[in-house]
């Protein structure tokens, strides 16, 4: 069985383009949560992933096309930024077409325990600024405002509108969120992305609101696609005969064909997978080439769809 990818170098180029606002971004992109640390993610005790090794890692990125980085402050482990790094990296000279997105609301301390997210204005204005230091730009291309819970978000998105209106920020999307979270907050600000958990398996009840935005020109940015129940620790579970079964047949790894499932949902599809490993970046950017078939989508589709009870 097929378990290592074998599909050629391709440019993110192949995966086609999106527009979030007025910024034309290749679908597949390149997240950073990973970068900072080795393992799992986020983690107040985590290894620091070698500096030299996360800044190739993020050049080789952009020289395979990747112009969509997702990125946050919160998005660090001892001694590492991922802000940081992306600025050592590619600040001084970031490329024209290069699009960062990063998020607030989340907040760590400098231990990394997790605290109170940012409610206020002034907290969420702290973020944005502190986004704007690590990462050396004077604004911010797209800024996600990530929550928890069901609660109203008009104050808090409120308060990114007005900064955004200062031109601290150039777009607004939202994490994390509900449908009737994106409908209160377009009436506050336009928002051009919506990131959330999506993935083979994972929230199926979500197509609606996944069509929904490509509906209203809205991209959808799934989060932990490739590593579905592994999530933030970055292990997929046990593999599925199906998705086993679809990479054999394309001489692909199966996070191949998670990415690849992922862009096959709608042209507003964009896809982030992380890694701190160059062969496994170049893997996940030529997933963007690959093309499922009819019955390849149905075998998938229909994983996706399987109730929880009857997965394996």
């Amino acid at each position: 069985m097929t378990t290592t990818p074998t599909l050629p170098t391709t440019p993110a180029s192949a995966s086609g383009t999106w527009t979030l606002g007025d910024l034309t971004v290749n679908r597949i992109g390149f997240g950073a949560m990973r970068l900072p640390q080795r393992g799992a993610a986020l983690v107040e005790h985590a290894v620091p992933r070698d500096r030299d090794e996360a800044i190739a890692v993020l050049r080789k990125a952009v020289d395979l096309g990747v112009n969509h980085i997702d990125t946050a402050a919160f998005y660090f482990s001892p001694l590492r930024s991922a802000n940081e790094l992306i600025s050592s990296a590619l600040g001084g000279s970031y490329p024209d077409d290069l699009v960062i997105a990063t998020k607030v609301g989340p907040c760590r301390d400098a231990s990394g325990a997790w605290s109170e997210h940012a409610r206020t204005p002034a907290a969420l204005r702290g973020q944005v600024e502190e986004n704007l230091r690590q990462l050396g730009r004077d604004h911010l291309d797209v800024v996600n405002l990530r929550i928890v819970g069901t609660d109203s978000i008009a104050e808090r998105f409120g308060a990114l509108a007005e900064l955004r209106e200062a031109g601290l920020i150039r777009h607004l999307g939202l994490s994390n969120i509900t449908p009737a979270h994106l409908t209160e907050a377009q009436e506050i600000a336009p928002v051009v992305c919506v990131q959330n958990m999506y993935g083979i398996g994972v929230r199926p009840e979500y197509e609606d609101f996944v069509r929904l935005c490509g509906e209203q020109g809205i991209a959808f940015v799934p989060f932990y696609a490739i590593a579905a129940a592994g999530r933030q620790g970055g292990a997929t579970a046990p593999e599925s005969p199906e998705v086993l079964t679809v990479a054999e047949a394309h001489g692909a790894s199966p996070a191949q064909v998670r990415i690849a499932w992922t862009l096959h949902q709608g042209p507003h599809l964009l896809a982030i997978p992380g890694t701190g490993d160059p062969a496994h970046l170049t893997a996940n950017v030529a997933a963007g080439a690959l093309r499922l078939t009819a019955e390849d989508l149905a075998l998938l589709d229909g994983l996706h769809r399987k109730p929880a009870s009857d997965a394996p």
